[in-house]
């Protein structure tokens, strides 16, 4: 089957949302949102918990469905979207959980190997040279033979990245990525995706609610309030949006 996506430039934005809205089940969370992330574009989503954050990157990914407005992401047109499609967005698309989702009973190495046997490598001689690449490139080349209840909650987040760089993708969503870290551990991980974002020029949409952040590791913020998400670089509605 054949991959048929609107094709793009890279004048043209990877994540592209008018007059969207948000479900979240069968209940709206987000109403009118407008949203574009070009190629290399460091985008921050934030707000409080239950404001929808999570809600628009599970409509990104073809979680939830996009019933009203218009949504692409990569080519791919979320509104009517049919479930064929989803795992050719989802190749284009990297993903990184606060929970890392690794998969327990498998070395580090064998949970690589198994997310790009399920997005269609059959070359195994290029499946292993594209993980010992992206070990290389988040500094885990050492641990590729561990389980990952041998690793740390850090390291079990660079092999998270790790995983989301494997088909080599325009875009990278984090949902949370630094929640379950300490500071310094979620600083590494912080340096980690701005230099993917800089040398490789990956765009980073990032959920979070820690403005240490995005105030340390610049970038677009866009403000989750209300029931609205819009972008926003007033210090005092990021403040009343990140208010508990």
């Amino acid at each position: 089957m054949e991959d048929k996506t609107l094709q793009t430039t890279k004048n043209e934005p990877l994540v592209s949302f008018r007059s969207a809205d948000i479900l979240n089940g069968e209940n709206t969370v987000i109403y009118g949102l407008d949203m574009e992330v070009f190629p290399g574009d460091f985008v921050y989503i934030v707000g409080k918990v239950g404001t929808g954050k999570t809600s628009i990157i599970r409509t990104m990914i073809g979680e939830n469905p996009l019933q009203k407005g218009f949504g692409q992401v990569c080519g791919h047109r979320l509104v009517g979207i049919k479930d064929k499609e989803i795992p050719y967005l989802r190749r284009k698309v990297g993903v990184v959980f606060q929970d890392f989702q690794l998969l327990m009973d498998r070395t580090v190495e064998d949970n690589l190997e198994f997310v790009l046997k399920a997005t269609g490598w059959k070359d195994k001689n290029a499946a292993d040279k594209r993980i010992r690449e992206v070990l290389e490139d988040v500094g885990m080349t050492h641990k590729a033979h561990k389980m990952p209840h041998q690793l740390s909650g850090g390291e079990q987040q660079r092999i998270a990245i790790a995983r989301s760089l494997l088909n080599r993708p325009k875009l990278i969503i984090a949902d949370e990525p630094t929640g379950n870290l300490d500071n310094e551990t979620a600083d590494g991980i912080l340096k980690l995706l701005t230099g993917i974002n800089q040398e490789d020029g990956t765009a980073i949409v990032m959920v979070t609610h820690n403005r240490n952040i995005f105030e340390k590791y610049h970038g677009r913020i866009f403000v989750c309030k209300d029931e609205k998400c819009e972008e926003n670089v007033n210090d005092e509605v990021i403040d009343l949006a990140l208010t508990i």
